[in-house]
């Protein structure tokens, strides 16, 4: 954990949003909706603790091994080309979930220190997203989902042409509902060198055309990711209300879509 109390900022070349794209909906389409929580990014030493108090918690339950090496932030959380979002509640500020994304602007994704991409993602903007945690309970289900989605807003605003995961059984399930596809078709799960050689199930997500595929498949989450827009998913680099990408639905309730299998 940060011992500092001191606040760091982290430096401003870690993001560069650009304008919505051809995936941001008219206002007139979108259903507003709060959540009982605020997704943003990490910004100083304060922040980041949080994000790996939750990431820690919930590697502890799945895979203690690995949780044992995450007390501490990672080198690659703060490495340029990468941010951290933080889940937070908005009761009391707790931790409710994180995730993290590389692009390969600056260097080579960490998954390829394990497996060598196809020459068909030579020369395209990528980003894995990886260490996905989240707090136990019904909430943790939705925080997942607005996680995914917020990752989805960042990818689209900084012109990723694919997210790519690399997700053990049984999370794996979880990407192929949201049509990520195999990159691997016939590999199956592959042990991955710098993941303790745990098998893991390489998996990428065209942005671009995410939205025309959900919507030719019915998928379920369709109106949650494209039509509705959530005022708590903060992505400006001040905070500010940001929403790129088309991600949406109707009113949720309480806790939200359940489609994801945990």
């Amino acid at each position: 954990m940060i011992v500092s109390d001191t606040p760091a900022s982290f430096g401003p070349q870690q993001i560069e949003f650009r304008q919505p794209g051809v995936l941001a909906m008219n206002d007139a389409t979108l259903t507003a909706e709060r959540l009982p929580f605020t997704v943003r990014l990490v910004q100083n030493f304060g922040d980041l603790s949080k994000a790996v108090a939750i990431r820690h918690s919930a590697y502890a339950r799945h895979m203690p091994e690995v949780a044992s090496t995450l007390l501490a932030p990672e080198h690659a959380d703060t490495e340029d080309g990468t941010v951290v979002l933080l889940a937070e509640s908005k009761l009391d500020g707790s931790p409710l979930g994180s995730l993290r994304i590389q692009t390969n602007r600056y260097k080579p994704l960490s998954l390829e220190k394990s497996v060598d991409l196809p020459g068909s993602f030579d020369a395209l903007s990528l980003a894995q997203v990886s260490r996905l945690g989240i707090a136990q309970g019904v909430v943790g289900r939705l925080v997942k989902i607005v996680l995914i989605k917020a990752s989805f807003q960042y990818c689209e605003a900084n012109a990723i042409d694919w997210a790519l995961v690399a997700a053990r059984s049984p999370l794996d399930r979880q990407y192929q509902q949201l049509m990520f596809d195999d990159i691997f078709p016939d590999a199956g799960y592959i042990p991955l060198a710098h993941m303790d050689n745990v098998p893991h199930r390489m998996m990428g997500f065209e942005i671009g055309s995410g939205q025309a595929r959900w919507s030719s498949a019915g998928h379920p989450l369709l109106k949650f990711f494209c039509n509705t827009y959530h005022p708590d998913i903060l992505l400006g680099q001040t905070h500010e209300d940001f929403r790129p990408y088309g991600l949406n639905h109707q009113v949720l309730g309480a806790y939200g879509p359940a489609q994801l299998t945990s």
